[in-house]
């Protein structure tokens, strides 16, 4: 079977850490990346200049408290030199596997506190293995192995003591070295754990402002979308009902012909003047307050006249107590609701006589009722989207109202809405 290759290129994602590298600790800047740090062999992190530095430094570190502690093993007369001579080689060697502390901190660490009674010059190197296990590893690692390094303090000082110092100052002494030692290495952690958190934070804050955007920029082009829906609609069903009538109507006087294609005319010029403005809107990505100003309930007579010229039996009755105190948003919704009521009517009920009532006081609310009787005969199917009710529907609840449709009893249909006023 030949294998498909993806040719795509995918767009470069940017590093989540742009400051300057070589200042922070490989492993932090290995959980800041979005796409992981620059790694080295087997996917490890590769050392800044930072961890460069402060591994030659732990080196170092070693190297001198092993020095340190060499005269520990050379007051000693009872030892054999064999003794001190491995005693100063395993110490070499523990100072020598600090380099490998970022591969292996756990078991370099345990192998460091178990060589501990063996090796005198090698505590050095156990401390800062112990060190790094409490930096790079959780705390029940740190537990086990500085729990054991503790345990073993006072044997080895009882086996090797310490020239010129009493017994139990140098357990104290150890001791307080071994838990500075462990909790510093702590106190890093936790540094390193709250940039990190704090990192997290930043990241979903910055995830979900981006979310809030893409929802905020859906749902205004649902909004064009159902604007569209409610203008174009209306307009293009005018155009198909007058074209219509031209076609089977082929003896019309010539005045009838004449009053057609002005309706028809008007109609694609009032579309494309719709058009063009949810276009402008769509490129400017904001509304445009220049534009032609939106319908409210006192242009529900130009509507119902506009139907009534393309042929419709359009009755309107409004019964509003105050009509200049209806919000202009509420009004808005009235009139997109009354107009897809009038255009389904057009389309499905052609011929059928459409009842168009408003009514409402403030405090009561506002009620949209759009009804029609059944068709006469068998209407031709007619293409749509179905959308035009659920939009109605939407806007209805955005409004903080409600709208109900269906058939009616005597085969009709009807569409029923309520919006709050005042």
């Amino acid at each position: 079977m030949p294998t498909v290759r993806d040719n795509s290129t995918a767009p470069p994602q940017a590093p989540a850490f742009t400051g300057r590298r070589w200042l922070f600790p490989s492993a932090v800047i290995h959980e800041l990346d979005a796409d992981g740090a620059r790694t080295g062999g087997a996917g490890r992190p590769r050392r800044t200049a930072r961890d460069w530095a402060v591994d030659f430094t732990c080196f170092l570190l070693s190297v001198a408290l092993g020095i340190a502690s060499i005269d520990t093993v050379t007051s000693d007369a009872t030892l054999p030199e064999g003794l001190i001579a491995a005693d100063q080689l395993l110490g070499a060697l523990a100072c020598a596997a600090v380099w490998l502390r970022r591969r292996w901190p756990t078991g370099l660490a345990v192998a460091l506190t178990a060589l501990g009674p063996i090796s005198v010059t090698s505590g050095g190197a156990g401390l800062v293995a112990l060190f790094t296990v409490a930096v790079h590893r959780p705390f029940r690692y740190l537990a086990w192995i500085g729990g054991g390094g503790l345990a073993l303090i006072p044997f080895v000082l009882w086996l090797r003591p310490e020239p010129g110092m009493p017994y139990l100052a140098a357990v104290v002494l150890t001791v307080l070295l071994t838990v500075s030692t462990i909790g510093w290495g702590m106190f890093v952690r936790s540094k390193r754990q709250l940039m990190l958190s704090l990192r997290d934070r930043a990241r979903r804050a910055e995830t979900e402002a981006r979310l809030r955007a893409e929802q905020a920029q859906r749902l205004a082009r649902e909004a064009i979308a159902r604007e569209m829906h409610d203008v174009l609609a209306h307009r293009l069903t005018l155009l198909s009902v007058h074209a219509g009538a031209l076609e089977f109507r082929p003896d019309a006087s010539r005045e009838e012909i004449a009053r057609a294609a002005g309706v028809i005319r008007e109609s694609a010029h009032e579309a494309l003047q719709d058009l063009r403005e949810i276009i402008g809107v769509l490129r400017a990505g904001e509304p445009d307050d220049a534009g032609r100003p939106q319908p409210t309930l006192a242009a529900l007579g130009t509507l119902a006249a506009e139907s009534r010229a393309a042929g419709m039996k359009v009755t309107l009755v409004q019964r509003v107590s105050d009509p200049a105190a209806v919000p202009a948003s509420v009004g808005r919704t009235a009139y997109r609701i009354a107009q897809e009521g009038l255009t389904n009517a057009r389309k499905h009920a052609p011929g059928a006589e459409v009842t168009v009532q408003v009514s409402g006081t403030p405090g009561d609310g506002l009620t949209v009722l759009v009804a029609n009787p059944a068709p006469d005969g068998d209407v031709p199917p007619v293409p749509g989207s179905g959308q035009g009710l659920i939009g109605l529907t939407e806007r209805a609840t955005l409004a903080g109202g409600r709208l109900e449709h269906g058939p009616r009893a005597d085969g009709g249909f009807e569409v029923r809405a309520w919006l709050p006023w005042g």
